[in-house]
This record gives C-alpha cells, structure tokens and sequence, in this order.
C-alpha cells in the first residue's frame, strides 16, 4: 500500500413485455368469466330473447378472447420490441453499462507507468514504491466512474463497473491476458468532469506525490474522438471431468 509522501468511480427490458403480458392475461381471465358466469344472477323474462341476447355476448367475448391471445402470442414470441424512444433509450443505456456494444465520443486517456529503474532506493522508497500497484489503477478506474464515465477500456479491453483485475508485482492480468506498464485507461464521458474526478481523488493525490518524488509515470490526454470495442463474452465453461486412471472415492 502506498503511504502519503510527508508535507505533501436496455432489446428492451423483458419488464415492459411481461407488464403486457399480465395486463392482456387479466383482460383474457376476465373475458372466460363472463362467459362461465352462473344463470343465478340472470332475470330471465323471455326465454327465447335471452338466448339470443347470450348468444350475441358470447360471440363478442369469443371474439375479445381470440385477439387478446394473439396479442399475447405475439409479445411472447418477440418479448424484446420497444414500443417507446424513452424504451430505446433505457436499453442502449444498459447496454453501454453492460459493455455489450461499442461506444465513440470525448473522453481521456490516463497513463501510469513504472519508476526508472535507476531511482535510488533508501530507508523510505523502497522497490516497490517504484512500481505501479493495482491500487492505483483501481483509484483512477473509479474516479472515471465518479467522473460520469460512459465507457471504458482498460489496456484496450472493455470494462464495466464489474470488471475484476490483478496486479503482482509489475504485472497485471485481465481477461485471461498479462500485460506490462506502461498502463493506459481510457474513458469515454465529459473531458472537464473527468479530469475533475481524477483531482479530486485522494488515492491519485497520493500517487502523483509519488510520481514527483521517484518518477512514477502520469500523464492525461484529452481526446476528441475515442473509440472503445464492445466486450469480449465470456469463455464457455467446460464441465469438470475426472483424469483418466483416477479412482473416485465413494
């Protein structure tokens, strides 16, 4: 952990399909009660009238039920059409969170980069203290979230809000990949806001003590124009066997 140098972060919703859903089965349980209604609320005065007024309902309620099933078939067999622009909007929003589709727009590029190794080391820098350590990407990850990020990359793979990452020693692991610093995020969002986050956080006041002191690499680039990849899917998993030769024990 680094110390403080002295003096010195919706295809549409299936909600709004199953919402019909439920709406259009209650008109559809209302229709077939009417029709199963028991004779014991009728008044019947003429007979042959009344037959003929029940069956005139019947052939409106059979109707009724016929369209709200279709209705209902439909919105089953396509449960993700978005019937609103606010419904577009919710979904494109989700999927940017989700980082299912690529995104372009404004944003920053932030770099961190190890010490020269020729920094002399003493009582108070020690070899790690030349190094980049995953607390500091994490802190700059999440002051871009704070900041308003709408997307992001990390050394050119997508993250999200749920990405996870490791550091050991100088190396860092993501997404079935190791890479080596100098490390770059890039965020899409607003430039001002962002760089705004980014010198409010504590955790990067610390590390540009740090970069003043032993040479640690920052820099932060304005750009116009990023573009940031959708997200890989994950790897399918492949069910766990027992080795050939291994005897289970019961």
């Amino acid at each position: 952990m680094r110390d403080a140098v002295a003096g010195g972060q919706r295809p549409v919703r299936a909600t709004v399909a199953v919402t019909l859903v439920l709406a259009l089965a209650g008109l559809l349980f209302t229709a077939n009660a009417r029709l199963s209604r028991s004779g014991g609320e009728r008044h019947a005065t003429n007979l042959a009238e009344l037959v003929e007024i029940e069956n005139d309902r019947v052939r409106q309620l059979g109707e009724q039920v016929d369209q709200i099933t279709a209705e209902i078939d439909g919105i089953l067999a396509n449960p993700t059409v978005v019937d609103t622009p606010e419904d577009e909007n919710i979904a494109q929003s989700d999927a940017i969170m989700a980082g299912t589709v690529a995104v372009t727009g404004p944003g920053l590029s932030v770099t961190l980069d190890d010490a020269p190794p020729s920094t002399p080391l003493s009582a108070t820098v020690r070899p790690d203290s030349l190094v980049v350590h995953q607390q500091d990407l994490e802190a700059v990850i999440n002051a871009l979230w704070a900041g308003g990020a709408q997307a992001m990359t990390l050394q050119g793979q997508r993250v999200t809000v749920s990405t996870a990452f490791r550091c050991v020693g100088n190396v860092l692991s993501l997404g079935g990949r190791v890479y080596s610093p100098p490390y770059r995020v890039e965020a899409i969002g607003e430039p001002t806001a962002l760089e705004a986050a980014l010198g409010a956080s504590r955790e990067i006041q610390i590390y540009r003590q740090w970069v003043d002191r032993v040479g640690l690499g920052w820099s932060v680039d304005v750009a116009d124009s990023l573009e940031i990849p959708a997200g890989s899917l994950p790897a399918e998993l492949a069910q766990a066997q027992v080795p050939a030769g291994v005897d289970v024990l019961p």
